[in-house]
Formats: structure tokens, C-alpha cells, sequence
């Protein structure tokens, strides 16, 4: 049985959905995300991007965390990384680690090789996945549930594997020497 929801029911019911632990894989390089616009052009413009747009997910990390819940992340990435998942590296993604979520990096090619699943989901308590789609431009779209044991058997194994090849954030960005300054590639 499946259910179509929004990212915005999602975010509203987002605490409720899990009694012990969340995992979200990202594969997209571009998210068109209202909160981020405002820092991410600050990012790249070479301004300063002021810390303090991350405070309601490190609450909601936070909050999490206090009350004995893991939350897992692991972000597909295309080398060499695009501007908007650099900005995601340096000013986003710390914020997540600092409050207490588990933040991995994988590469696309070898997720290509090794991970059969290309798309970004919730999984909750593998007991609830949602399925999130997004257009070319990052924007969401529907988000579709599963409850059923196939599917959910599914994105608990694209899960397991993507947490085993993906590297920890602060090796990620100082193995590929990741900084503000933009690339020739970028």
C-alpha cells in the first residue's frame, strides 16, 4: 500500500514517524530549497553565510537526539562536487554533525556501482519509507509512502549499503580538500 503526501505533511509529521532512528539519502547535486537561497547566494558571492540559518534543523536534531533517536544521512555526490553541495559540505551539513545527526558522503560512481537504488527517501524506523520526487531544477514534487515488507526490505538494504560505502562528512571534505574557494570544474 502506498500513500502521496507532500515534503511540507512530511516535515509537519517528521517527529512522529519514528520511534528510534530516520536515514535520508540524497542523490541530487542541486536542492531548490526556499531556506537556503538566501545563504547560498551569499556563498556564492563570496560573502560570509551567517550560521544562524541552521538553528531550527539543529533544534530539530537536537530534540531528536535528546529523546534516544539515531538520524543517519548520506548524500550522493557527483566529483568534483557542484558549488550548491560545497556550500551543502561547509555551511549546511556541520550544523547536522555539531547537533547529532550522522552525516556521510558517497560518490555517485561508486554508488552507481554499487548501490542499486537512484533516488532520495526517508526511511523510518524500517517501518515507513518516503519516496521523494523531485523536478530537473531540485524542486519537490509528490512524496510517495510505503509500508509494504518488499519495498521497505528494499530501502533497508539501499540504506545498510549506502551507510557502509559513504565516508564520514569531515573526512569527505578534508580528503577532497573542500573549501570555499570555487574549482575550475565548478
Amino acid at each position: 500500500m502506498n500513500n502521496v503526501s507532500t515534503l511540507e505533511q512530511l516535515a509537519r509529521d517528521f517527529t512522529s514517524l519514528f520511534k528510534r532512528r530516520v536515514f535520508r539519502l540524497e542523490t541530487l547535486d542541486y536542492y531548490d530549497a526556499e531556506n537556503e537561497r538566501d545563504p547560498y547566494a551569499r556563498f556564492l558571492a563570496g560573502q560570509p553565510v551567517d550560521p544562524a540559518w541552521r538553528e531550527p534543523w539543529k533544534r530539530l536534531v537536537r530534540d531528536v537526539r535528546a529523546s534516544g533517536r539515531t538520524m543517519e544521512r548520506v548524500h550522493v555526490v557527483s566529483e568534483p562536487v557542484s558549488d550548491y553541495v560545497r556550500f551543502s559540505l561547509l555551511h549546511g551539513y556541520p550544523a547536522n554533525v555539531e547537533a547529532g545527526e550522522d552525516v556521510r558522503i558517497l560518490d555517485r560512481m561508486k554508488a552507481f556501482m554499487e548501490l542499486v537504488w537512484d533516488g532520495d527517501f526517508w526511511l523510518f524506523d524500517d517501518e515507513l519509507a518516503a519516496f521523494l520526487e523531485y523536478d530537473r531544477d531540485g524542486r519537490p514534487g509528490n512524496v510517495y509512502l510505503y509500508r509494504d515488507e518488499p519495498r521497505l526490505r528494499f530501502f533497508c538494504e539501499t540504506r545498510d549499503e549506502a551507510l557502509r560505502l559513504a565516508t564520514p562528512l569531515d573526512q569527505y571534505v578534508a580528503t577532497n580538500n573542500i573549501t570555499n574557494e570555487r574549482t575550475q570544474a565548478a
